[in-house]
């Protein structure tokens, strides 16, 4: 099983936002000469490097944290001595328990080992991103992975895994249920689901996962019209280059228009957003980054867009992170009309580091902002033109079918597309030179 963008790169730069897994960054060495370095007992060294990163770097999000209450945490658990590194591994889980928040949290080497998941394009197990759900500690599902086993079986957004093969998921964490989900291809795990109250039993069988991050056509439209559709399915290391493919031989087949189906997109790699959405924007900020000094490290479109022509997307709850950076910049710059339903609403940067014995750490240090400065975290992006797929559809709905006229979600993001596309066509005529008329202005600005 994979959490989309959850890995990292312990030299330069990587930013990873993907849902129910963690956004990196590699920062230098934490720790000068300091009183940290005077601490012999490696036990307690590692317990105050992670005391050190939260007291730097922290972004509270639930207002639990005062650096006087984390300086008195410090003495207390320094002035204990620890026999063993599990005694002080539970330590640093109970000082990073008392935040309540779940994406900062300890691993210890061989978890954190593997946490390192490949973002190449390539996972194996059953393809499931999950996150822990703040207010009730439940894991819920983010989103399968297209054409997994997880999404083949009918495994959902939001449904909340309550057993894996028998045992209880109650306080558990996501690191402690991959563990379990995971395994050698060909084998089974049996997942019990809670969906609208109900329970549900899903056996499922481990495989090698290929990801392709985007699928392209030309899709016939109303009056002879040609519709480019776009589905991306993750940010991983290709999706801009694919993207920038996609769109270049759309172009050249003549569309109309657009529809980006971001569906059950649960993120990934930061800079993979930020560089598609230059693909379709030429100006306006895309994103914005707030840490607890502030608005931090803006990025903006840079005029190198690869079309003009309108646009929609198409989001539905387990779009998330990395897909609502990208659908909130195209909303707020007026560039997209996004179609479909509100997403799932995280929007927080962790930062993963390696801690000297091996072990590691995710902190939470900032979280994102829309171009208007909305808070994506929990709030999530509210579509523009409201399309719901029913419980039934979303059942029956084969993976052949999305973007085609089966799938009713679709059907509204092509007549909210049409529409845009006659707006367009109408400003456009207006603007060219009508010798029987007396269009002076737009005579003579025309080449």
């Amino acid at each position: 099983m994979g959490k989309a963008g959850a890995g990292f790169r312990r030299k330069g730069l990587v930013i990873l936002v993907g849902a129910g897994a963690l956004g990196a960054i590699t920062l230098p060495p934490l720790l000068a000469p300091s009183a940290a370095s005077l601490i012999s007992d490696s036990p307690k060294e590692v317990i105050d490097q992670t005391w050190q990163i939260v007291f730097r770097d922290y972004l509270d999000i639930n207002g639990k944290y005062t650096p006087e209450r984390w300086r008195a945490l410090r003495r207390q658990v320094l002035s204990k001595s620890y026999g063993s590194t599990k005694e002080s591994y539970e330590a640093i889980r109970g000082m990073l328990a008392s935040l309540d928040d779940p994406y900062t949290r300890f691993l210890d080497p061989r978890e954190f080992k593997e946490m390192q998941i490949d973002t190449s394009g390539e996972l194996s197990g059953v393809g499931i991103q999950l996150s822990l759900d703040k207010d009730t500690k439940e894991l819920v599902v983010v989103s399968p992975i297209e054409g997994s086993p997880a999404s083949r079986a009918g495994v959902q957004p939001k449904d909340v895994i309550v057993s894996i093969d028998g045992k209880a998921t109650k306080g558990m964490s996501t690191e402690d249920a991959v563990k379990l989900i995971r395994g050698q291809a060909g084998t089974s795990v049996k997942l019990q689901l809670r969906r609208s109250g109900k329970l549900v039993d899903t056996a499922l069988v481990r495989e090698r996962i290929e990801l392709h991050a985007v699928d392209s056509r030309v899709n016939p439209g109303p009056n002879g019209s040609r519709i480019g559709y776009i589905r991306l399915k993750q940010f991983n290391a290709n999706s801009a280059k694919d993207m920038a493919a996609a769109l270049k031989e759309l172009e050249g087949k003549d569309v109309q228009g657009y529809v980006l189906d971001l569906r059950s997109n649960p993120g990934g790699l930061l800079m993979a957003s930020i560089a598609i959405a230059r693909q379709w924007l030429d100006e306006g900020v895309i994103v914005s980054t707030k840490t607890r000094d502030g608005i931090q490290d803006i990025k903006r479109a840079n005029g190198r867009a690869l079309t003009q022509r309108p646009l929609v997307v198409l989001v539905n709850e387990g779009s998330a992170s990395a897909s609502e950076i990208l659908s909130g910049a195209l909303q707020d710059n007026h560039r997209a009309v996004v179609v479909g339903e509100k997403t799932f609403g995280k929007g927080l940067v962790q930062s993963v580091r390696s801690l000297s014995d091996g072990s590691g750490m995710t902190v939470t240090i900032a979280k994102y902002l829309t171009p208007n400065g909305r808070d994506i975290h929990k709030h999530g992006i509210e579509p523009d033109v409201r399309a719901r797929l029913s419980a039934t559809e979303a059942q029956s709905l084969r993976l052949e079918d999305l973007g085609t006229k089966r799938d009713s979600q679709y059907r509204v993001a092509e007549s909210t597309l049409v529409k845009q596309v006659r707006a367009a066509g109408t400003v456009t005529k207006a603007k060219l030179y009508d010798p029987s008329s007396a269009n002076v202005p737009a005579a003579v600005s025309q080449p």
